[in-house]
């Protein structure tokens, strides 16, 4: 399955198991339907254990690579103590939008939008609604995004940040910024830190570009978006109590004063 970036704004890695059988070889036909069968109990059984919040925490699982967008589930309810009411009215922007949209639309007081940055060749039910009815876009974020400034309380981004490079960021953070009211949240990977490897290369295009927290201070600066310390401060403290400690770098910053 291929997820490229789209041009505009729009309305896998194979299991190895035949591949490692000795060339020569010719494995009988029961032999390799068994394989496959047992492959897809093995992604059936993490992803029940996933409590089904998606297909990219379930392969994330799976491969031992970390999804900040799976992470992004874990750390709602600690974004919540820290934010408050500015989370009424949320876009997240990232790959598996559909699985945090629907999350958030379970919550009381809670309208969400979601921006998927890759194509959707197959999605549930559920995802498609999303989409037809307008909540979920298909859209490249190096494009300016089609709404009013702050049209939103508050934007999260997961994953997407990291496969974009300095150049696309320069334009792309700004503009997310500038559609929030009240913050801009950015959940990124850790240097060394291993990424769903299964279907980087077709899904993103290229691979994850894992920055220190040093970087990406020095970016925000340089892109004029500041650090919003009193949430920050908040988002920890509210960690702490809960003995939360994210798998991603998580980034608080203000929304654009313009």
């Amino acid at each position: 399955m291929s997820r490229r970036p789209t041009r505009r704004f729009a309305d896998t890695g194979s299991i190895p198991f035949v591949g490692s059988l000795h060339p020569k070889s010719r494995p009988s036909p029961l032999l390799s339907l068994g394989l496959v069968v047992g492959a897809l109990l093995i992604i059936g059984y993490v992803y029940h254990g996933s409590g089904g919040r998606s297909a990219a925490d379930a392969f994330s699982r799976l491969e031992g690579g970390t999804s900040c967008t799976a992470e992004l589930h874990r750390a709602l309810p600690v974004l919540k103590k820290a934010y408050g009411d500015n989370m009424r009215k949320v876009l997240h922007v990232g790959p598996d939008t559909c699985s945090v949209v629907s999350k958030l639309l379970k919550e009381e007081d809670t309208e969400a939008w979601g921006i998927e940055p890759y194509d959707l060749d197959e999605t549930d039910s559920n995802c498609k609604a999303l989409v037809h009815k307008g909540i979920v876009r298909v859209a490249d974020i190096k494009f300016p995004l089609p709404y009013r400034s702050k049209s939103f309380s508050l934007v999260v981004v997961s994953d997407a940040a990291d496969y974009l490079s300095p150049r696309y960021l320069n334009k792309t953070l700004p503009e997310l910024a500038r559609v929030a009211a009240d913050g801009l949240v950015i959940l990124s990977g850790y240097p060394g830190q291993q990424k769903v490897k299964g279907a980087e290369l077709s899904k993103f295009g290229r691979p994850a570009k894992l920055r220190s927290s040093s970087w990406w201070i020095r970016f925000f600066i340089q892109t004029s978006l500041e650090e919003n310390e009193p949430v920050t401060k908040k988002f920890e403290q509210a960690a702490a109590k809960r003995s939360y400690k994210p798998a991603c770098q998580v980034f608080h910053l203000k929304p654009l004063l313009r």
